[in-house]
């Protein structure tokens, strides 16, 4: 049975501990209520009951933490993505500079998440908050410490901060673009890599790195089987895709379709077989920059609030929650790693669905009755 004790403002406390033959009491402190100290203490010796062998030397959360990426995910990602979780390893170093893994509670994490939300955007925050998540898991599963602190913790952001990305066009906004693009073909190249972001939700490395030979036109399908270095930090030529669900096939609307048909009939191939290359550009594919002054240009002309290119992404999402199609079919379609994340970026879109779903469910029943008032 654990003691607790009560030190200055805060509790601590204390339970038998023995590591071979040799008394080690297991202490924490800071707790801000008894019933806090006690509930913790119940989780430890939980543990013990189990046989778990709790892990008393002090880890830097910083140093289990960059190794924990080293060993985990660099090995599997892009250069791209490690950067992404570098800058979740400077937050970390930033907020918990050599602070001790298993000294971190639930309190203190909601205060980094606090903390960093301060002025960055949903998307930025979100993406720290599932890197940490995974790894404070996996501490948990290696014993390292008792308890995931994660747990029950809420990401908070900036409104003010939400990038020109993170936007997105209502269906019927979709819809006007989508028989935009469908009349502007003949202009350029450049709409039809639009058009096929606005029907797929394809990454823009994803786009840029098609090639002739993953269109299959008898089955209106899209292999996406690799990425193009289109930026300076980059692996030039053809790269791998952001994770192992990202390699998909997708099926593709039959308008679309016919037109990329249309458009492989009627112009040459190049070396690289590249559906979207362009002779003057550094990196031999239309550039992103390229592409958001165009779809910047064609939205001011309909009078839409002008998204990126990576908001098309978005927009596809919301297009198919609006018509109901089901988050794992959609998660699998746009290349999430796993269908959590597509919950966590789409919360304010499910939200909106949920609404309407709510109204229907109560229809139906309201629907049965027959000469009741």
């Amino acid at each position: 049975m654990a003691s607790i004790t009560k030190r200055g403002k805060t509790y601590q406390y204390t339970i038998s501990y023995v590591v071979d033959g040799k008394p080690k009491p297991i202490r924490k402190g800071g707790f801000r209520t008894k019933k806090e100290a006690q509930l913790a203490a119940a989780e430890i010796e939980a543990q013990l009951a189990k046989g778990v062998n709790l892990v008393q030397r002090s880890i830097p959360f910083n140093q289990y933490f960059e190794r924990w990426i080293e060993l985990y995910r660099a090995p599997k990602i892009t250069n791209v993505t490690l950067k992404h979780y570098l800058y979740s390893l400077k937050a970390v170093k930033e907020h918990f500079p050599n602070t001790p893994i298993q000294n971190i509670k639930r309190d203190d994490y909601q205060k980094f998440l606090n903390t960093l939300g301060i002025n960055k955007a949903k998307e930025t925050v979100d993406k720290v908050h599932r890197h940490i998540k995974a790894c404070v898991k996996d501490a948990v599963d290696d014993q390292i410490i008792p308890i995931d602190f994660t747990r029950n913790t809420k990401p908070t952001w900036s409104n003010s901060s939400k990038k020109s990305d993170e936007k997105h066009l209502d269906f019927d906004e979709s819809a006007k673009l989508f028989n935009s693009l469908l009349e502007k073909l003949d202009e350029g190249l450049g709409y039809y890599l639009l058009l096929l972001g606005l029907s797929t939700g394809m990454r823009f490395e994803e786009l840029v790195g098609l090639t002739r030979g993953d269109f299959d036109f008898d089955n209106n399908t899209i292999n996406i089987n690799k990425s193009w270095g289109y930026k300076k930090d980059s692996p030039r030529g053809f790269g791998p895709l952001k994770n192992d669900q990202s390699e998909r096939i997708v099926k593709v609307d039959q308008v679309t379709m016919k037109h990329f048909e249309r458009l492989f009939e009627t112009t040459r191939t190049n070396v690289h077989d590249l559906v979207f290359y362009s002779p003057i550009s550094k990196y031999q594919v239309i550039t992103n920059t390229a592409v958001n002054k165009l779809l910047k240009k064609l939205l001011i002309e309909l009078d839409i609030e002008p998204i990126t290119v990576h908001g098309l992404r978005h927009t596809h999402v919301s297009v198919l929650l609006y018509k109901k199609r089901s988050i794992e079919y959609i998660s699998k379609r746009i290349g999430h790693s796993n269908v959590n994340i597509t919950y966590e970026r789409y919360t304010h879109l499910l939200k909106e669905t949920r609404i309407e779903e709510e109204e229907l469910s109560v229809a139906v029943f309201e629907n049965m009755v027959e000469n009741h008032v």
